[in-house]
């Protein structure tokens, strides 16, 4: 019998529940935020495991452009081999308050049918925002993570050999202002949209800073009053994202990959009391007492019956759907049964 491995993805496992946040890490300062920078260019010096020419076509005209740019007069018909070349995408992120002449690093990958671009060199490329311009220059050698072998016909590869990365392989070249602010103001945007944050982050802020700092425009949005003097506002901006608040509570939720069957659930889980039988699949949900809403039982053929307390927590969730050894396809119809009579405490999101 296939056994389900649930993997669990909780931030603050060694944490209390519903531990108390620095504001720093519950919201973001409005127009403080990085931009997307994306380009095209070649890798060259390829040990043959470039683009095939008959396959990747651009790749030879991108080459003949280059020379050409370079000064370099190729007579016309000339077929360009581009065994040793990969065509490429450039992408990178450019963060916030970046700077002319500040390094940052940016990922490579093949468009073309490479097969590996391990030992190569990214030449200068240019790399754009949303707006068409460009914002830096990324050129040098190429670092593939991965490893591949190939030797009478046969082939070995372990992790992507078409993608690396170029620590500090972009020069940024033109700055993108960011505004603290136009006025006495600046907007604090919640991650997660919750009026309950929202308004003790109102409270914390105006309990240190005095009654009016700040108010709440909705469920994510908080404008504060700052000082106009940027010195001044940087030091006020360290102070407030130092502030300590407890969010709201977690709402229980449970999310569902039915291809990979992976499970993500957090520590607001529980159960009412359920038996859960798997054997081509057998469920009993029991103590439901809402009217108009019958027990279910769903029996194709016997199985080992594994009890769920009510209000179980967490681990005993976990260890009970682990013990049923069901496959994704199974592990949603038993949750979707067990969320149908109510005794999943929780929101079910499968994806």
């Amino acid at each position: 019998m296939k056994r389900l491995w649930l993997w669990l993805v909780l931030a603050a496992l060694a944490l209390p529940a519903h531990a108390n946040q620095r504001i720093k890490e519950l919201a973001t300062v409005g127009g403080v935020r990085s931009n997307q920078l994306l380009g095209y260019g070649l890798v060259v010096g390829l040990d043959g495991s470039g683009d095939k020419r008959s396959s990747s076509p651009f790749t030879a005209q991108s080459m003949a452009s280059m020379l050409t740019q370079l000064g370099v007069q190729l007579p016309p018909g000339t077929k360009i081999d581009s065994k040793n070349t990969a065509a490429v995408t450039i992408t990178a992120s450019l963060p916030p308050f970046a700077r002319r002449g500040q390094a940052i690093d940016v990922t490579v990958s093949s468009i073309g049918d490479a097969k590996s671009l391990r030992g190569g060199t990214l030449l200068m490329a240019p790399l754009k925002g949303a707006d068409g311009q460009i914002y830096a220059m990324a050129q040098g050698n190429v670092v593939v993570g991965g490893a591949g072998a190939s030797a009478g016909g046969n082939s070995a590869q372990i992790n992507q050999l078409s993608v690396g990365r170029i620590p500090a392989g972009a020069t940024v070249e033109r700055e993108v202002p960011t505004a603290l602010g136009g006025n006495d103001a600046i907007q604090l945007e919640l991650l997660e949209a919750d009026f309950t944050t929202a308004n003790r982050v109102v409270e914390a802020i105006n309990r240190q800073f005095g009654a009016g700092t700040a108010q709440a425009v909705d469920g994510r949005l908080i404008e504060v009053r700052a000082p106009y003097d940027g010195n001044q506002r940087v030091q006020f901006l360290s102070r407030l994202e130092n502030l300590v608040v407890k969010p709201a509570e977690t709402l229980p939720l449970v999310i569902v990959n039915a291809r990979t069957g992976s499970v993500v659930m957090n520590r607001a889980v529980t159960l009412d009391a359920v038996a859960v039988s798997h054997g081509n699949l057998s469920v009993t949900v029991g103590n439901n007492d809402r009217a108009g809403n019958p027990d279910i039982n769903i029996r194709t053929d016997r199985g080992e019956v594994v009890n769920l307390p009510k209000s179980a927590n967490l681990a005993q969730v976990v260890n009970a759907l682990n013990a049923v050894g069901a496959t994704p396809q199974d592990l949603v119809s038993i949750l979707q049964a067990i969320k149908a009579a109510g005794a999943l405490r929780a929101e079910l999101q499968i994806i």
